[in-house]
């Protein structure tokens, strides 16, 4: 079957589903194969189910005429998105980053929704399925689509260009995440530049931080032609400044030339200032008017605990637990010890994926959050706990030691910030507050 036969099924069928426990009725399900399971296996349970057809990868389970056979279940995903998208007349925002692509994206998503029908990633199908599924689910009511797109080594952006053909393009910042796959910042930063590499060969459009002297080195030794810049400095297209974090940011920005518009948020956290901008870069050059861009940031709220603002009878939480790095750590631990607040406490877990460079880099954020101005601090995994003994600080092993820990010493009266990569599950210490 070839890629515009599968298509013309599509437009019947315009819904996908992956997962047998969730079909949707008239669907078509893909059997894409797992590191534990072949969903092969379910081809036929799908049908049952409702779905309208199965494509399959393996000829054992070709059963029914309402199975397609081919060669690769999830190559032909990703084909049937890179088909759907080349069908699509409409701006595709393409979204990159070591640290805060989520939140940037539902920023850009919360303003550009005040002018256009926007769709953007829901979640985090930021992946090489996630994509596809993100861009099939695009119809020909979307004005403008946001796709986000994760990575954890070199070449992946470059297949997600290639999928979702992004006529626009953002990196958030490039930092020290996922160091084991990228092998180390370099990599890092040549896996996030495939982003940059696609928009030149393709004349697209780039939004870049100004105040990032990585990214526009970036954008100067690809010679990038058509750029708009956003940052603190008042020689980029957006300019903003930060007035208040307490734990909202507040903040007053400009167009170059213009005047100055002040916007409270639902964010904390200094570092959000760049997403910040980001979003209203875009929202300007989409040509959205300043009342628009402002009612776009202040109405988002965080959510997935990503700076996440929750206050419980005694506390103020700051949940960040949703993931974390070397470079997210540092500003967030930077940002508490900015706030203004009578006690502050942090709560930090082990960082994954980071191969050798991990003892250094705990070690590392061990001694930011020592140098900074707080009034307790709690380490939490393997990694920080070899500092047990050597740092005057409160170490635990493992969450159920922390948990029991916590309970026998309250925590009250405080600003607490809890952050860790999502595999420690620190959300298991909220109920302790």
């Amino acid at each position: 079957m070839t890629i515009q036969q599968l298509y013309s099924i599509f437009l019947k069928h315009p819904v996908i589903s992956t997962d047998t426990r969730k079909i949707v009725h008239g669907s078509i399900f893909f059997a894409l194969k797992g590191d534990k399971f072949d969903a092969n296996t379910f081809a036929q349970q799908a049908l049952a189910a409702g779905a309208a057809y199965a494509v399959i990868d393996n000829a054992e389970y070709n059963q029914s005429d309402k199975c397609i056979l081919v060669d690769d279940v999830l190559t032909e995903l990703q084909n049937l998105a890179a088909y759907h998208r080349q069908q699509l007349n409409i701006p595709f925002i393409g979204l990159t980053g070591s640290n805060g692509k989520t939140t940037t994206k539902e920023l850009i998503k919360a303003v550009l929704s005040q002018h256009y029908k926007t769709y953007a990633t829901t979640g985090n199908l930021n992946n090489h399925i996630g994509v596809p599924l993100t861009i099939l689910g695009v119809d020909s009511t979307i004005e403008i689509a946001v796709i986000e797109m994760g990575a954890n080594h070199q070449k992946e952006i470059e297949l997600l260009c290639s999928i979702a053909q992004p006529s626009h393009g953002l990196i958030t910042n490039v930092g020290k995440a996922h160091l084991e796959g990228f092998g180390g910042t370099e990599g890092v930063k040549k896996g996030k530049g495939e982003l940059y590499d696609y928009l030149k060969e393709h004349n697209g459009v780039t939004f870049v931080n100004q105040d990032s002297s990585i990214l526009t080195s970036m954008i100067a030794e690809r010679a990038l032609q058509h750029v708009v810049y956003y940052g603190i400095g008042t020689d980029s297209t957006i300019s903003g400044e930060l007035l208040e974090n307490s734990p909202y940011l507040k903040l007053r920005w400009k167009i170059k030339g213009g005047e100055y518009h002040t916007v409270q948020t639902q964010l904390t956290g200094a570092y959000n200032m760049d997403n910040i901008l980001a979003a209203i870069s875009i929202g300007h050059y989409f040509k959205l008017s300043p009342d628009e861009i402002n009612a776009g940031i202040s109405g988002y709220q965080p959510q997935n605990n990503r700076s996440q603002i929750t206050k419980t009878a005694s506390n103020t939480l700051i949940c960040d637990y949703y993931n974390a790095n070397p470079s997210s750590m540092f500003v967030a631990i930077e940002n508490i010890g900015k706030l203004p607040e009578a006690h502050k406490v942090i709560i930090l877990g082990d960082m994954f994926e980071l191969g050798d460079e991990s003892p250094a880099e705990h070690v590392s954020v061990v001694q930011k959050a020592m140098d900074t101005k707080i009034d307790q601090r709690i380490f939490i995994g393997p990694e920080f706990y070899k500092q047990n003994g050597v740092i005057d600080a409160t170490f635990y092993k493992t969450v159920e030691d922390a948990q029991a820990g916590l309970k026998a010493n309250l925590i009250q009266n405080s600003t607490v910030l809890i952050k860790g990569s999502r595999g420690m599950a620190l959300e298991r210490l909220v109920e302790l507050f």
